[in-house]
């Protein structure tokens, strides 16, 4: 009887130490999750981890996710593998899911679907079971990048840049192209209906910050950050630094150079005129001389037919060399003249080209300053509406500056206009120079024909007169009869 009480003592007492064994066991497990906050991007799907360590099979486990800050705080539950949602938030309904593969393996990790912005907040995971839990927290951003927009001032260049569509509350900050921090005004933010915010911030440059610049949107508690770079022309500060006094002063240097350009083409053309009637009245003169000397010669020399045939022959020769110089010293003019005249069209051209260019920035600036109108009138700025005057303020200037860049087009386009008609009238007298430098080389080459044929003739009628008077040798016996021209002066004058 003792013994058989002992065997019992001894099942019941090996029962209990198994009992509290397992119950030991079982309350060693942990969950754990994540030291950190996990961040989620609007509209994305995320997973908050949550696992027993150690490790064991949890698909038939009693699971529960809450978030205590809700009055409905249920999010997931599962019980004897099955999920239980009637007692789900509903803002979370079809946006929940467990692994069932991860939960074999203690892994009762979370799926949320389709992130909202009110979704951020601390979630609890727990298995009753264990008696143990975990929390996870959940932080919803929303992020763009940012645009750079460029605004005209008649001092400096104005800078701004503009993020929609963030959360949570961003900070704006500009950096030069050193990575300096520039110092702009105070950031403009306006929360939507929709819960995301957006961020607008100007700041003024100058040439000394140089030509890179960095609007930099940043968010430290999703750490995220976008950023938009723009470069700044060197140009664009000159113009703006004083916009109309440039482009009024690039108009007098262009009417200033044109006026040159004419008073050069017209002084060059005087010079031009005087100097071909002053030519043609001396060919006149020399070939009136020439004409007299003929008539002088034929009346002097009547009779003597021979002679004067060498004679008219010596004197055309000298009238055509003299008529060949003439077209030489021409063609040289002609050549001076079609020179200069490609050089002012070369001038008028270069002219022509700069004005274009002055056209096209100030249909820019114009198309740009009218958009900047449109942009006062039509759209709400949060910073102009507080302050009606400033808005009024800020048309006001781009209407006028609009005026300023249409009468400044309106006299590029006259200039313009001026300078392709002169063009068309230098080039013109380019093709009439050309047709006179052809006729010019036409005449000089018949006048060369000419000398060359009467050079022929005359070097024949030379060889023609030797051969019919040829030496006269007077012959006499035993000795050579003396000529008068061979005799002793005494002896011609008296031959006897």
């Amino acid at each position: 009887m003792m013994s058989h009480i002992k065997v019992l003592l001894k099942s019941e007492l090996g029962v209990w130490i198994f009992l509290l064994l397992t119950h030991c066991s079982e309350g060693q497990h942990q969950l754990i999750g994540p030291t950190q906050p996990i961040v989620a991007m609007f509209g994305d799907d995320v997973v908050l981890p949550c696992r027993l360590e150690p490790a064991v099979d949890a698909a038939a486990r009693t699971v529960e996710w809450s978030r205590p800050d809700l009055q409905q705080r249920l999010i997931h539950f599962r019980r004897d593998s099955v999920d239980l949602l009637t007692e789900q938030n509903p803002s979370y309904t079809r946006r929940t899911s467990l692994s069932i593969s991860k939960l074999k393996s203690g892994d009762i990790s979370l799926k949320l679907s389709k992130v909202k912005l009110s979704d951020t907040g601390t979630y609890k995971c727990n298995i009753p079971k264990f008696n143990t839990e975990s929390a996870v927290e959940l932080v919803v951003g929303s992020v763009s990048s940012p645009e750079i927009e460029v605004s005209k001032d008649s001092s400096s260049v104005e800078l701004q840049c503009k993020s929609a569509g963030w959360y949570p509350q961003p900070e704006v900050l500009w950096l030069d192209g050193d990575g300096n921090l520039l110092s702009a005004g105070p950031t403009e933010t306006v929360r939507g209906p929709d819960d995301l915010y957006t961020v607008s911030s100007r700041v003024t440059v100058e040439k000394k910050h140089g030509n890179k610049f960095t609007c930099r949107v940043q968010q430290n508690n999703i750490t995220q950050t976008r950023e938009t770079v723009i470069h700044v022309s060197a140009d664009l500060f000159m113009v703006h630094s004083n916009l109309s006094a440039r482009i009024t002063t690039t108009m007098a240097a262009c009417v200033l150079t044109i006026a040159v350009v004419i008073f050069i083409v017209w002084k060059w053309g005087q010079t031009r005129t005087k100097r071909q009637k002053e030519d043609e009245a001396e060919l006149r003169k020399r070939e009136m001389w020439m004409i007299g000397n003929d008539v002088e010669l034929e009346l002097l020399m009547e009779g003597q037919r021979d002679r004067e045939q060498s004679m008219l022959g010596s004197e055309k020769m000298k009238y055509l060399k003299m008529k060949k110089a003439k077209f030489d010293e021409e063609l040289q003019k002609n050549k001076e003249e079609l020179e200069h005249v490609q050089q002012v069209i070369e001038v008028l051209k270069e002219q022509k080209d700069d004005l274009k260019n002055q056209k096209e920035k100030l249909l820019s600036l114009q198309q740009e300053e009218k958009m900047k109108v449109k942009e006062i009138e039509t759209k709400k700025d949060p910073l102009l509406d507080k302050n009606k005057k400033k808005r009024e303020k800020a048309k006001e200037e781009a209407t006028q500056k609009k005026t300023v860049h249409e009468e400044l087009l309106k006299n590029t386009e006259k200039l313009l206009e001026t300078t392709e008609e002169m063009i068309v009238k230098m080039t013109e007298r380019k093709g009439k120079l050309e047709t006179n430098k052809e006729q010019i080389l036409k005449h000089l080459k018949s006048t060369e024909q000419e000398i060359e044929e009467l050079q022929k003739k005359v070097e024949e009628s030379e060889r023609k007169e030797d051969k019919d008077n040829p030496p006269v040798n007077i012959k006499t016996t035993g000795h050579q009869q003396e000529r008068p021209q061979d005799l002793p002066e005494e002896e011609q004058n008296n031959p006897c």
